[in-house]
């Protein structure tokens, strides 16, 4: 997601929903994707993801060390469900996202023949009751600046009543503190945001650590990532 500003000409930005006309995804509306050939078709590819993997494990192996099984909310095209279920190999790694992204997470998840990573199940964080009970954790990297706040209030709804007690929420991407911007790239990515949808944005901590309070889950963790990214992690109650 914040390649959204630096395009090139063999990227392409890929409509997955009309802002402001339904439901909002899960992942990115916006995705900056790359073909990428593969021995059934052609899939979508997040440089992002690809970037931020290796910073975003070093941080899962230890917040995730006791976890059995893991959600991940806005599975995108599947990349971090195939490298993190692979580095992770004591957790089952559930992907779930809208329908329409089920072609290519699938088809990487035939791809690596993986036996603790499910096939991704549908899932719209503003639809309930959501597809699952007593998730041990729930993971999600670059959502909740993409999806309205409405949106962002119904992710921690849905994760009040599918979260285990004692589990844990991890959340990666760019959040502002204090009502302010950790960095003057954040703020030019916020104005990009918008500019593509009023009702995206990068969201305060204090906000979003209101609406995990809400719903009896703590704040333990909030680790400094590359880019001005954070991963925040809490624990239910």
């Amino acid at each position: 997601m914040a390649l959204l500003g630096k395009m090139k000409k063999n990227f392409r930005i890929k409509k997955d929903n009309p802002y402001g006309l339904g439901r909002f995804l899960t992942c990115s509306h916006w995705r900056l994707t790359m073909s990428q050939q593969t021995t059934n078709s052609e899939l979508s590819f997040s440089p992002a993801s690809e970037r931020n993997k290796m910073p975003i494990l070093e941080v899962l192996k230890a917040e995730l060390a006791d976890i059995g099984e893991v959600w991940e909310i806005g599975s995108g095209t599947g990349q971090h469900a195939i490298f993190f279920s692979k580095e992770l190999p004591h957790v089952i790694w559930q992907p779930c996202d809208l329908k329409e992204t089920h072609r290519d997470i699938q088809a990487r998840i035939d791809d690596a023949q993986l036996s603790n990573l499910k096939p991704p199940i549908e899932l719209d964080v503003n639809v309930f009751p959501w597809p699952m009970e007593s998730a041990g954790a729930v993971f999600s990297a670059n959502t909740l600046h993409i999806i309205s706040e409405a949106a962002v209030q119904a992710f921690f709804k849905g994760i009040q009543h599918s979260l285990k007690k004692s589990g844990k929420i991890c959340v990666y991407g760019p959040f502002k503190y204090g009502g302010s911007f950790t960095s003057d790239s954040n703020e030019r990515f916020d104005e990009q945001l918008k500019k593509r949808d009023p009702a995206s944005g990068i969201r305060d901590f204090e906000w979003v650590n209101q609406l995990a309070q809400n719903v009896n889950c703590d704040l333990i963790n909030d680790h400094e990532m590359p880019a001005n990214n954070r991963l925040l992690v809490w624990k239910k109650k």
